[in-house]
């Protein structure tokens, strides 16, 4: 998880809604059976987008229940996609690597 920023209530605002470019958040829980299997495609895109204005962090839920709610995550995985600090897309569950690529083009473009 080298790529994979580790977003908390503490740093989300500097992270994210203070960042210029394009920043996909990942809201999780360690206890989540599709989280799992979300990460290492979360993790893939962190190292695809390395170098190219796009920031990727994960939330955990239980450990930032503030944020969770702020953002109204009712399920998780959640994903936000942001760009210079506003949301601009959303999705809820398991999302294939080549449809993650292609919102975060969209945005990124």
């Amino acid at each position: 998880m080298a790529n994979v920023q580790t977003l908390t209530n503490a740093n989300f605002e500097a992270e994210v809604l203070k960042n210029p470019g394009t920043v996909l958040v990942d809201f999780t829980a360690t206890w989540c059976g599709p989280c799992k299997q979300l990460a290492p495609i979360v993790e893939d895109i962190a190292k695809d987008y390395a170098g190219k204005g796009v920031k990727v962090g994960k939330v955990d839920v239980d450990e930032n229940q503030d944020l969770a709610a702020q953002y109204g995550v009712m399920s998780v995985p959640t994903l936000f996609f942001f760009k210079a600090g506003q949301v601009r897309d959303q999705y809820k569950g398991l999302l294939p690597k080549a449809k993650l690529a292609e919102k975060l083009n969209q945005i990124t473009g």
